[in-house]
């Protein structure tokens, strides 16, 4: 009695041998599977459409997304333009800080933003800038070696902004001279909506932020 192959040494063969449809084309009519959709018989040559079909539409899928992520960058890339070529238009140095708070309430579209600095120059001593800060704040600061985004738990530095108590999710972004550990300052976004800032999210941008409020800045320090 012949031993029938087993399916993988079938399914070997048939790789080993990719005309052999070629040579038994009427197979290809004759051989049923199980479809997806509703769980009818289809040929082989049926079978292959729907399996095309699906990776089709899965391609056309990721590609949307692509797109989707793409003009979201565009659209980002051309916000932060507008905000830098706003510092760079600012009359004189006490109004930078005025238009980086300014640009990120209204370009941007944060709820809240304000920041402090401390270490800046006499000249700016008097400003609402350079109103004092706690220890316990600075030291929260240097701590910081990237954007602290999350729940509000009634931080000290949220109180920084008069509507502190509408502010669920907040932004923290530590303000460095290059190469320096220690923080000059602190930017801080805040948002009546839990979801805006969390803990999870990319903090790539909000770097970039940083990076630029830092460099803007440091005209203002002592």
């Amino acid at each position: 009695m012949t031993a029938s192959p087993d399916s993988n040494a079938v399914a070997q063969y048939l790789i080993d041998n990719p005309e052999f449809f070629e040579e038994h084309a009427d197979l290809l009519s004759k051989v049923k599977l199980s479809s997806s959709l509703g769980g009818r018989a289809v040929s082989l040559q049926e079978r292959q459409m729907e399996v095309l079909r699906h990776k089709y539409h899965a391609l056309e899928l990721r590609l949307a997304e692509l797109l989707r992520i793409a003009e979201d960058n565009d659209a980002i890339t051309r916000k932060f333009q507008q905000w830098a070529r706003s510092l760079l238009l600012a009359r004189n140095d006490v109004d930078l800080p005025h238009v980086l708070i300014d640009g990120l309430q209204t370009i941007f579209g944060v709820p809240y933003a304000t920041l402090r600095l401390w270490g800046v120059s006499e000249d700016f001593a008097h400003t609402w800038f350079a109103a004092e800060v706690s220890e316990d704040a600075r030291l929260f600061a240097n701590g910081l070696h990237a954007p602290f985004c999350g729940k509000n738990n009634d931080f000290e530095v949220a109180s920084w902004i008069d509507e502190a108590q509408a502010i669920e999710s907040v932004a923290m972004l530590p303000l460095r001279r290059d190469g320096s550990a220690a923080a000059f300052g602190l930017l801080v976004l805040g948002s009546p909506d839990p979801s805006r800032f969390t803990s999870d999210m990319a903090t790539d941008f909000l770097v970039k932020i940083g990076d630029t409020a830092s460099a803007a800045m440091t005209c203002l320090l002592d």
